[in-house]
């Protein structure tokens, strides 16, 4: 079953960043249930073997592109995030003092906290675009014009997975000119 989702999960990014294009060293934010991913109910189940399949995957198909990885943690942490401490400095985020464990953050961001090579957390980020496993709510943690993007995928294990990407605002009403 955990290979089957270390392979779906991989899958399931590299369909994204076929359809949205993302840049080295942009934010992709992934919020994920491994409770969900196990058919439990979020917060209820949480499954450790499920996250780090679900991590392996997301992670060895963003690190190919050179794209940061922002591991939500769970709402008992106010669904701070986990990131490397590169990606923090580059985008200026305000590091706090926390680490993550499966009761307090889950065990997404835990797996993330023990594999990148220098984890921070931070409170809040304006991520590129991203990825919700479980109905995690990721929406608070992108940029402001939040577009959702259909794809093949739209299940994971038995978790629901909405996928969305950003784009910038259009202003200036009826005279502005929105193509350069």
């Amino acid at each position: 079953m955990y290979e089957r989702i270390v392979e779906q999960s991989k899958k399931m990014i590299e369909e994204f960043l076929s359809v949205v294009p993302m840049n080295k060293g942009e934010i992709l934010v992934v919020g994920c249930s491994s409770s969900e991913i196990v058919g439990q109910t979020i917060g209820k189940g949480s499954d450790f073997n499920a996250a780090k399949a679900v991590y392996e995957g997301i992670a060895s198909a963003l690190n190919e592109k050179g794209i940061f990885l922002a591991a939500q943690c769970c709402e008992h942490l106010n669904r701070a995030l986990v990131v490397e401490r590169e990606c923090a400095e580059k985008y200026g985020l305000e590091i706090v003092c926390v680490v993550p464990k499966a009761k307090a953050g889950g065990s997404f961001a835990t797996t993330a906290y023990e594999n990148f090579s220098d984890p921070v957390v931070v409170e809040t980020i304006k991520a590129h675009a991203g990825v919700d496993i479980g109905s995690t709510f990721i929406g608070m943690h992108l940029r402001q014009v939040a577009v959702p993007v259909r794809l093949s995928m739209k299940t994971l294990g038995e978790a629901n997975v909405t996928f969305a990407k950003t784009r910038p605002k259009y202003i200036g009403g009826p005279r502005a000119d929105y193509e350069g």
